[in-house]
């Protein structure tokens, strides 16, 4: 084996690693926003089969996840954002380990709502495709505001978001039409 060889069989490690990475911050990323969108396939999608969800003293199966998460969010707010901040991750063979920084911005009513966590994930590649196989949610820190000034007139003609599929983000391509766009 020549240092050439070497060289290129290196240079396929680090690229398999890289885009390992890349494939699993995308995972926690779509199960991010199949929270927002209220996307139940979303966010089942990036589980296992035999996956698992903790959410504080709620563990479900990631096959009833989606339609839970859907019902507790709905019950405690009108909108909400969750962004995930600094990532890392671990990977060892066709196991991964990630921990993803959230912070979520909601609003019930005039109330606005901010948390700070993490997603702790445990993930497997299985037939060649990472999925999380098991999420445990950390809350560490809660922030209550006035969010009133939302309905104030500063922000009339903004799209709303909402929580299904007719929202903008959707929208292939993307064009001007405001069929089903509600606006503040």
């Amino acid at each position: 084996m020549t240092s050439t060889d070497i060289d290129l069989e290196a240079l396929r490690r680090d690229l398999q690693y890289v885009k390992d990475k890349i494939e699993i911050r995308d995972l926690i990323h779509t199960q991010a926003r199949g929270h927002d969108r209220h996307d139940v396939s979303l966010m089942t999608s990036v589980y296992t089969e035999d996956g698992v969800d903790e959410h504080g003293p709620t563990v479900k199966a990631a096959a009833d996840y989606g339609d839970w998460a859907n019902a507790a969010h709905s019950a405690a707010f009108d909108q909400h954002s969750h962004n995930i901040t600094t990532h890392t991750c671990e990977i060892e063979g066709d196991v991964a380990h990630s921990e993803s920084y959230v912070i979520v911005q909601a609003r019930r009513g005039n109330a606005l709502i901010m948390m700070g966590g993490r997603y702790i994930d445990r993930l497997e590649r299985r037939d060649g495709t990472w999925k999380i196989a098991l999420r445990r949610c950390t809350v560490e820190w809660t922030l209550q505001g006035d969010g009133s000034a939302l309905k104030s007139g500063n922000f009339a003609g903004f799209i709303k978001g909402s929580w299904d599929t007719n929202d903008v983000s959707y929208a292939r391509p993307l064009t001007q039409d405001d069929t089903n766009i509600e606006r503040w």
